[in-house]
């Protein structure tokens, strides 16, 4: 089987961020308070989403989001009053963000595609945005290309990916090699091997640097996340920088 229909298999399963182990079991699926159970959770452990993806900066731009997931981001964007459009590897993300949109009068279009190949004509949008998405891919690069050949000239690329030399990769170390007597396992073995769906991969900020070389500028900067610090011990936590965060917020201009 393909990776990528690897991936879907395993996102079909439950969108990203539906889990009842993250959002509790208080509210049937589907169901508004549902929906605004993931919200507060997502934005409460990713709170900085909102000052990079600045959602109201867009109102009236043509917005294009790779991976919306369980729509939480591709809400934001509709309440601001862009113009959305979402594309997910998966039937079931699709079905909950249309869901999600409807259930507060907004509206989107939305494919369930593969975006190595994306089905939008030349320099189409103002702003294309994914958040932890491309590295699930079997060929990120192809992504980002379709990324670029879709934005207008001057448009940007909002997004995250993921950091290989971060805090999260070292506990996987830890876990997956160091206490199983396998000290030599990669870092990147480690997040391809155990990092939710198979094939996962990790960047250093020189690699996606180079990913992202055709685009006019990139900003690229590691956050520290709850995913890093968790049940490490604060008066060790002064050791790490920012540096070692596993999301890389990224800000790429065509």
């Amino acid at each position: 089987m393909e990776l990528n229909e690897r991936v879907r298999g395993y996102w079909e399963q439950e969108a990203c961020g539906t889990s009842p182990e993250l959002i509790g079991e208080n509210a049937a699926p589907y169901t508004l308070e549902w929906f605004e159970n993931i919200e507060q959770h997502r934005y409460t452990v990713e709170p900085y989403i909102h000052s990079i993806a600045q959602f109201t900066r867009y109102h009236g731009k043509k917005v294009l989001e790779v991976g919306v997931g369980a729509g939480t981001d591709h809400l934001q964007w509709a309440r601001a009053g862009a113009e959305c459009y979402g594309v997910d590897l998966t039937d079931t993300a699709i079905t909950t963000t249309r869901q999600r949109l409807a259930l507060y009068g907004l509206q989107s279009n939305l494919q369930r595609i593969d975006a190595e190949t994306l089905p939008f004509e030349d320099a189409t949008f103002d702003v294309v945005y994914s958040w932890g998405v491309i590295h699930h891919s079997e060929k990120p690069e192809r992504i980002i290309a379709e990324i670029k050949r879709v934005l207008k000239p001057g448009g940007v690329f909002i997004g995250m990916l993921y950091n290989r030399q971060s805090l999260v990769v070292l506990k996987l170390w830890v876990k997956y090699a160091l206490l199983q007597g396998k000290p030599w396992r990669s870092f990147a073995d480690l997040v391809w091997n155990h990092m939710e769906s198979v094939g996962t991969k990790a960047y250093t900020v020189p690699e996606l640097t180079k990913l992202f070389s055709s685009f006019q500028k990139l900003t690229a900067q590691p956050v520290l996340t709850i995913y890093d610090t968790g049940k490490i011990p604060s008066i060790l936590l002064r050791l790490f920088s920012e540096r070692w965060g596993w999301f890389v917020a990224l800000r790429a201009s065509k």
